[in-house]
C-alpha cells in the first residue's frame, strides 16, 4: 500500500485549505493517480485495520442493485446510516432506509427515457467475454438526471475495464476522495470487484488504477493521518474467492475471504456528512 501512503503524505504536505459541503474544511489536492498490481497481493491497508466485512457487504449490495440501507444493516453494516438519516435527504426518502437511486441502482437499473432500464454491469460482463478489445467497457454511476434522487451523489463516478494478454484491469475515476476514511475502503472495494469480474469472465487479474479528482484530508483527520503515516506497513494479504462461483450475482459473504491479513489497530475518526 505504499502508493496510498505516498498519496496521503503528498496531500498532507502539498494540499491547499478549502471549504467544503460538510463545513468541516479540508486540505485538498486536485488530480492524482495510483496503480495497484493485484498479482502482488490484495491492496488492503495495513497501517490501520480495514473493515473488510463492510467492503464485502457494500459491494455485494451494489451488485444486487439495491438502494435500501436496511439490507446493509441486516448484515451489521452501518456505513450509510449517516446519509440515510441526513436532514437534507429524509424528506425525500420513500421508505425508512431508502437511499434513492444510488450506486447499485445505477449499475443495474439505469433508466432510459422510455421507462425501461439498462443493466450496465451484466452488459459489460458479456462484452468482456465476447468483445474483450472493446474500448467502451464502462459503467457509470453519475446520472445527472437523477442526482436529486440520491442520498449522496456518487463519489466513485465511473469505471472502465481493459483486457490485454489474458488479464483484466479496471480504472476508476473518483470525483471526491476522503483520503483517510474513504479511499482505503474504495481501493479494496474496486480491487475486489476486479477479482470477481475476472473470475466470472475467466481472466487473470491485472491492475486496479485509481484516478482521484478532489483528494482531501478533512481538518479533523490530520492528527489521525499523521499517526497512520508513522506506522510501518505489513505485507499485503491474499484474496480468496470461492472458485465455484461463475455468476456475478451468486457471490455471498462466505465466498470472499482475506488470508494472512495483519494490520495495525484501527484509528477512530468522525465521518463528515
Amino acid at each position: 500500500m505504499k502508493q496510498y501512503l505516498d498519496a496521503l503524505q503528498f496531500v498532507l504536505e502539498n494540499g491547499v485549505k478549502k471549504e467544503d459541503r460538510t463545513g468541516v474544511g479540508t486540505i485538498s489536492v486536485f488530480g492524482m493517480q495510483q496503480r495497484y498490481d493485484l498479482s502482488k497481493g490484495f491492496p488492503a491497508v495495513t497501517t490501520k485495520k480495514l473493515f473488510f466485512k463492510g467492503v464485502k457487504g457494500e459491494l455485494l449490495w451494489f451488485i444486487s442493485g439495491s438502494g435500501d440501507n436496511k439490507k446493509l444493516n441486516d448484515m451489521g453494516i452501518h456505513i450509510w446510516d449517516g446519509n440515510a438519516e441526513a436532514d437534507y435527504w429524509k424528506p425525500k426518502a420513500k421508505f425508512e432506509g431508502d437511499l434513492g437511486r444510488v450506486y447499485g441502482v445505477q449499475w443495474r437499473k439505469w433508466q432510459r427515457p422510455d421507462g425501461t432500464t439498462v443493466d450496465q454491469l451484466a452488459e459489460i460482463i458479456e462484452r468482456i467475454k465476447n468483445k474483450p478489445d472493446d474500448r467502451r467497457l464502462i459503467v457509470s454511476a453519475w446520472n445527472p438526471g437523477e442526482l436529486d434522487q440520491m442520498a449522496l451523489p456518487p463519489c466513485h463516478v465511473m469505471f472502465q475495464f481493459y483486457v490485454a494478454e489474458g488479464k483484466l484491469s479496471l480504472q476508476m475515476y473518483q470525483r471526491s476522495c476522503d483520503m483517510f476514511l474513504g479511499v482505503p475502503f474504495n481501493i479494496a472495494s474496486y480491487s475486489l470487484l476486479l477479482h470477481m469480474i475476472a473470475q466470472v469472465t475467466n481472466l487473470e487479474v491485472g491492475e486496479f488504477i485509481h484516478v482521484l479528482g478532489d483528494a482531501h484530508i478533512y481538518l479533523n483527520h490530520v492528527d489521525q493521518v499523521k499517526e497512520q503515516l508513522s506506522r510501518d506497513p505489513y505485507p499485503l494479504p491474499k484474496l480468496e474467492l470461492n472458485p465455484e462461483v461463475t455468476d456475478i450475482n451468486e457471490f455471498t459473504m462466505s465466498d470472499i475471504a482475506l488470508k494472512d491479513y495483519k494490520a495495525h489497530p484501527s484509528i477512530k475518526a468522525e465521518m463528515a456528512v
